[in-house]
């Protein structure tokens, strides 16, 4: 055999190595729509915190800027917002705002995406019982009325923290999205009746998210969504809805 070939040969293997080290190999065991949460869930920092009263000193690895680390969208809006937080960090050692808000921008985008798809499989797994309940009564209606409906989500241009709090042992944080996405709906004629095709409109949204401080699971549940006030179009992408917490 030709020693250029030969040569050849050995490159090739060389750089299949090379790409199947640094990209990895699919098994078929790799979940299509992966928890928001979990998969950004540091498996180093899950074990289970002592109870600490609100106020009480920031435990050592629990930064009292919470805000460090976080991406330049991700924001906390007040200090009464960071104090929550910092009470949530106090009583789950393995929380992390920059993981929570992360997770917290692929759940939205998730959410909207399944709610225009009537996916309910993947809505189940995200939103408390109220709030999944109210989003399939939407989702049927639209059904029964052979109406369908598409969004494309461009940009998360901002994740800000309005509010966080411990009430009952389960921890809530709200969050103030600012998107940009492009939603419509048509009627069964194929008629758009909601939305523009061609535009790309900036919706804000307030969404609540909670957790049961006495489980194990990291994930999070949505237990409310709301249209912001300042949302320049009527009518949001996903229901309102509301789970009561209050």
């Amino acid at each position: 055999m030709p020693a250029d070939i030969i040569l050849y040969a050995v490159i090739a293997a060389g750089l299949v190595f090379w790409l199947r080290g640094l990209l990895g190999t699919r098994h078929g065991d790799e979940q299509d729509r992966p928890n928001p949460f979990t998969s950004h869930t540091d498996p180093m920092k899950k074990q289970p915190a002592p109870e600490l009263a609100a106020g009480a000193p920031v435990l050592p690895g629990q930064p009292e800027d919470m805000a460090a680390g976080l991406a330049r969208n991700m924001s906390i809006e007040n200090q009464t917002a960071e104090q929550g937080l910092q009470d949530i960090a106090r009583a789950d050692r393995s929380f992390e705002l920059s993981y929570f808000l992360t997770g917290a921008q692929d759940a939205f985008i998730m959410i909207i995406e399944a709610f225009a798809e009537g996916d309910k499989d993947t809505l189940r797994g995200l939103l408390s019982d109220p709030v999944y309940k109210a989003f399939c009564g939407v989702i049927d209606e639209r059904a029964a009325k052979n109406e369908t409906a598409s969004v494309e989500i461009h940009a998360i241009r901002k994740s800000e923290v309005m509010d966080a709090q411990i009430k009952d042992k389960v921890a809530y944080i709200t969050v103030r999205f600012t998107a940009d996405e492009t939603s419509i709906v048509k009627d069964a004629a194929g008629q758009v009746i909601f939305g523009n095709p061609e535009r790309i409109t900036e919706t804000i949204d307030v969404w609540t998210f909670g957790r049961s401080l006495r489980s194990r699971d990291p994930a999070w549940l949505v237990y409310e969504t709301r249209e912001d006030a300042a949302d320049e179009v009527s009518g949001s992408t996903v229901p309102e809805a509301d789970s009561g917490k209050e």
